[in-house]
């Protein structure tokens, strides 16, 4: 028999019954019946319940056991009473009567509850992550992710890409978020960089003509914590085709997650090919680039109503070159006043001077603005929005950029107060047309508003020839119900566009020599047209194990600090540590 166990807990079913067997686990609960013991022992695979009569010599012992305490028994398995069935577990027909006892690991008294959710604050769950492993919805999170990791690469492999692994110490780069830096003990005042992403490598790939790259990459950013974002660390499918268009990227990649969440859920999912929003339309209709389109409610402009409006609150907006921006919610025309009080102080909670409201009625109109309102203008509105009789119409109006944002979380807070969004789908599209530049709000300069390397849409001619505001960039996004999964482009393999492109956005060309050398050497000696997308894993496992925060499906995550309160990082070092790299720590005053 062997050493710890011939059965997993889990595993263990009625063909076992009459066997001698030997389990090793984690005690999960302990229950006494009349000086009978019943354990539940608990492995990775699942509970099998353990019968300890008091005639056995361990008996006693049971005094001194905790719950989470390792312990290996032998016994015989046999079948439950009718009565004590539990159809909730996969070994609840069956039971083992425990025959020795060996104590393989003791536990102190744990911190928190293993076998049932007892609120746990988050910073004791991190502290004690492997305490927290061992419950059963976090570690089927971790499961999951496994398996999903695992059917991905399979995939990507059947279509013909093939895996690839590249540097994690690299040079830093000007553009992204912040880099986390590495001190070079060899070289003195010199810093290598962990990979924001594997961009310039992969893209080095394809000019070295190995055509269809992929890699589970870790990356690294030094940015702060969302609920859809890890800080620090998080790992992304990372992907890159030769001699493709944009079409062909998303073909593969709408044959990618049709498959992944079509095996990991129950829930339908968007057929290929998915829709295309365009960035413009995007920002109008849902008032953010990343649109949960579960949401069946869409924002429309209209502005152009309140002109010459008496209401001037409106029309003063428009005058100033603002905008004025109204969603439809049908038939919630018998709503009690606190619904649309409510949705009020929500839209000044998140910015809003505001929230303008007409309810249509039959026959009649309620509204607080009404009375500023000429019929032509209340019957252009009902035009605008499609209104039916019981439909409530909402207005937002302020500076484009500014109601885009506002009139997005109203759009998003009515669809959640009034049980819209639909749970048993995932909503794919693609958001496409992105802008190549943007103002910066300090500096008022021309930048990159989404990924420096992205080919321009008219390449040399659109860069001399538009107004910078004007270029599109042949960039696009995969969203799922509200999450960004990736961004991608279409990649600017030619030298002097890319010499063109980064001088504009206030970057010479020693500077893209210097920080993009190799890449940029490369495409000088014959680079395919190629393009790519990197889909974060970590929000594609968050979806399907529907968690509504990332660090429920990483193992050992940061807290919101981007600390690790398990292993104590970040730490301080050793003065000879600091010596041997040519350090000195300057912290800041108190």
């Amino acid at each position: 028999m062997h050493r710890y166990r011939t059965h997993y807990c889990g595993r263990a079913g009625e063909t076992d019954i009459g066997k001698q067997v030997k389990v090793s686990g984690w005690v999960h609960s302990v229950r006494d019946h009349g000086g009978i013991i019943f354990i539940d022992l608990r492995d990775y695979t699942g509970l099998l319940q353990v019968v300890i009569d008091p005639k056995m010599d361990f008996y006693k012992s049971l005094e001194s056991w905790r719950l989470e305490t390792v312990l290996c028994f032998i016994g015989t398995i046999v079948a439950r009473d009718k009565e004590t069935i539990n159809p909730k577990l996969s070994t609840g027909e069956i039971e083992m009567v425990a025959e020795t006892m060996e104590v393989l690991g003791e536990a102190e008294v744990i911190p928190f509850q293993i076998a049932k959710d007892d609120g746990a604050p988050e910073h004791l769950r991190l502290k004690y992550r492997f305490l927290d492993l061992r419950r059963e919805k976090l570690r089927n999170n971790i499961f999951l992710r496994g398996q999903v990791i695992a059917e991905i690469r399979k995939k990507m492999i059947d279509m013909g890409f093939f895996e690839f692994q590249t540097p994690i110490l690299t040079s830093s780069s000007p553009e992204g978020a912040r880099d986390y830096l590495v001190p070079s003990r060899l070289h003195p005042g010199k810093f290598y960089a962990l990979p924001q992403a594997p961009q310039q490598f992969k893209q080095l790939l394809m000019v070295a003509g190995f055509d269809r790259y992929f890699q589970i990459a870790p990356c690294f950013r030094d940015e702060d914590a969302r609920a859809d974002r890890s800080p620090g660390e998080f790992y992304q499918l990372d992907v890159e085709m030769s001699f493709v268009t944009q079409d062909d990227v998303f073909a593969a990649m709408e044959n990618l997650m049709t498959h992944i969440f079509g095996k990991f859920s129950t829930k339908n999912v968007t057929e290929a090919p998915f829709p295309r929003v365009t960035y413009k339309d995007a920002m109008l209709k849902y008032g953010c680039d990343k649109p949960d389109l579960r949401n069946p409610l869409v924002i429309v402009d209209v502005g152009e109503i309140f002109t010459n409006s008496a209401f001037n609150a409106f029309a003063d907006v428009v005058k100033k070159g603002g905008v004025v921006r109204a969603i439809k919610v049908p038939g919630i025309s018998s709503q009690p006043r606190k619904f649309f009080d409510d949705m009020v102080k929500f839209a000044q909670e998140v910015g809003s001077k505001g929230l303008g409201y007409i309810v249509f009625e039959e026959g009649q109109i309620k509204s607080p603005i009404a009375k500023f309102l000429s019929e032509e203008e209340i019957s252009k509105i009902k035009i605008a929005g499609d209104i039916q009789n019981g439909d409530v119409i909402f207005f937002v109006a302020d500076k484009e950029a500014k109601t885009c944002e506002i009139a997005g979380k109203v759009r998003t807070e009515l669809a959640n107060r009034l049980n819209l969004i639909k749970k048993d789908c995932f909503k794919f599209c693609w958001i496409v047309d992105f802008p190549m530049f943007e103002l910066d709000p300090e500096t008022n300069s021309i930048t990159f508003s989404h990924n420096p390397f992205s080919m321009p849409q008219g390449g040399m001619e659109a860069l001399t020839g538009k107004n910078p505001l004007d270029i599109k960039a042949f960039q696009y996004d995969i969203v799922c119900n509200g999450v960004e999964l990736s961004s991608g482009a279409i990649r600017n393999h030619k030298p002097d566009v890319m010499y063109k492109a980064f001088e504009m956005a206030g970057y010479g060309k020693e500077t893209v020599d210097n920080k993009f050398g190799g890449m940029i050497n490369a495409f000088k000696f014959g680079a395919p047209p190629h393009g790519g997308i990197a889909p974060g894993v970590d929000r594609i496992v968050m979806l399907l194990a529907d968690e509504p925060n990332i660090r429920e499906v990483i193992a050992f995550p940061f807290n919101q600090q981007a600390q690790d309160l398990m292993m104590n990082a970040p730490s301080e070092v050793t003065p000879k540590q600091l010596r041997e790299l040519h350090i000195k720590i300057e912290l800041p005053k108190k």
